[in-house]
């Protein structure tokens, strides 16, 4: 079994695994978010999201990223710590940090073949789905796990401060 650390790739390398992984047939699925606090919602929708594939590969937003798109309380937890989080997860395959709001550069440069979002999106608004829908890959939503959100836990956190 691969040390946790391992599973952690810089985009360059992760792009070389991917088309290693492709070459040989493997179907891979992409997802991505802050994944600050994780918790069951997180850990089924990443599991849904494997059995779409092959092999999953989960965009993580760096600190930065996040702090822009939550504000700056967050993340509660730092991007390295996140990262070996997910990377622990037996059905995650690999974790790729990114700087920008959205995925869709890192989208674009590993090629997916399986794009998925929570079916709190559409196809239409999942950033990247155009790109991969046009590679000839698949889009997919998947349900999410009713009354599990980070936003809500740290809520639930606060009225017991």
């Amino acid at each position: 079994m691969k040390n946790t650390a391992e599973k952690i790739y810089t985009l360059d390398d992760l792009k070389q695994v991917i088309q290693n992984w492709q070459q040989t047939g493997k179907q891979v699925v992409f997802t991505n978010g802050c994944f600050d606090i994780v918790h069951l919602g997180h850990i089924d929708y990443l599991e849904k999201a494997r059995q779409k594939g092959d092999k999953l590969v989960v965009g993580l937003n760096s600190d930065s990223s996040v702090k822009t798109l939550k504000g700056e309380s967050r993340p509660v937890i730092p991007e390295y710590a996140r990262a070996r989080m997910l990377a622990a997860l037996e059905f995650v395959d690999a974790v790729v940090l990114f700087d920008e709001n959205t995925p869709k550069s890192l989208i674009e440069a590993l090629k997916p073949d399986i794009l998925t979002k929570g079916n709190d999106y559409t196809v239409e608004n999942i950033v990247g789905a155009d790109f991969v829908l046009a590679q000839g890959g698949k889009v997919e939503t998947l349900p999410l796990v009713d009354g599990f959100s980070t936003s809500q836990i740290i809520e639930k956190i606060k009225q017991f401060m």
